[in-house]
């Protein structure tokens, strides 16, 4: 049985680490009002520009000049991962899970023959991954959101390294994997086609969802004057909108991260009190044979007399 001193110690120890998880906790709070505002800011707006490329887009005829990012290189060898994690640890699975789908989506790559290259944002991203896939691995970057705030100007530098690439035809296909935040409970991984633009699909057996989709595609093909051409605001659209895409998954896993931090050190709080409960009961058990062992000896000492 340990020692009185032992169970002392461990119960300052489990003090100090519950003291720290709190402390953790509280800052993770108040960053997270932060990013989730934020977060939830950047999504209206990238739904809509998503929406305004699908109009401007479904009156677009189809050519071989059409822009790339609009209808692809014609083929589906090469596919470009970017994966996006945070930096630091102790927030429960939020990279676990992340990282789990990115390997999930490598392998079905590459059973199915497919040429495979990951683009890493966050240092767990490019830890985790660079085990197995470090072969693959052609771009990291870290130090995203290091201050108060996610910022466009990061999320940019991918965005020039991922056209660049493309045009220089280095890749057919580029996927965005994410964290996207739900709630604060909820943070769920997320594989999203960003090259080349992805339409939106439709299509319903429900006639209230038929009749829904009609008046949709009839605002969609209303009359338009553009100027210049749509393949001239394509052109000048579809680059913005995939940096708009991509800061919008940052923005997400930044608040997602803060989300997954607060959730996983409440968990560690409670845990600690929760030790020290039980150490507690152990060390005043201990102590309590300890003073009964003690009196034992000192009546059989006196009978002995």
């Amino acid at each position: 049985m340990p020692s009185l001193k032992t169970y002392r110690d461990r119960i300052a120890s489990v003090k100090s680490t519950k003291k720290i998880t709190s402390a953790m906790k509280m800052v993770a709070a108040s960053k997270l009002k932060k990013a989730q505002d934020q977060a939830e800011s950047a999504q209206p707006y990238a739904r809509a520009m998503g929406e305004m490329l699908s109009r401007v887009a479904s009156r677009v005829t189809v050519t071989a000049a059409s822009p790339k990012l609009l209808i692809g290189t014609g083929s589906d060898e090469r596919h470009l991962l970017v994966v996006v994690t945070s930096d630091r640890g102790l927030c429960g699975g939020f990279n676990g899970n992340l990282v789990r789908l990115a390997r999930l989506e490598i392998a079905r790559l590459k059973a199915e023959g497919k040429k495979v290259q990951i683009v890493t944002i966050g240092r767990k991203a490019r830890d985790l991954l660079k085990r197995e896939h470090g072969d693959i691995i052609v771009q990291s970057y870290t130090g995203f959101g290091s201050g108060s705030r996610v910022n466009f100007a990061e999320a940019n530098q991918v965005t020039q390294y991922v056209l660049e690439q493309f045009e220089a035809g280095k890749f057919d296909v580029c996927s965005l994997i994410y964290n996207s935040f739900v709630s604060v409970l909820t943070q769920r991984p997320t594989a999203q086609l960003i090259i080349p633009f992805e339409l939106p699909k439709s299509g319903s057996n429900d006639n209230a969802d038929k009749t829904k989709d009609k008046k949709e595609a009839a605002t969609a093909q209303s009359p338009y004057s553009f100027e210049p051409s749509e393949e001239g605001i394509l052109a000048q659209l579809l680059p913005r909108n995939l940096g708009v895409q991509l800061f919008r998954g940052l923005l997400d896993s930044a608040a997602g991260e803060q989300a997954a931090r607060m959730t996983a050190m409440d968990n560690a709080t409670r845990n600690a009190g929760d030790r020290i409960n039980g150490l507690t009961l152990e060390y005043n058990r201990a102590r309590q044979a300890a003073i009964t062992k003690e009196l034992i000896e000192i009546i059989s000492g006196a009978e002995a007399l």
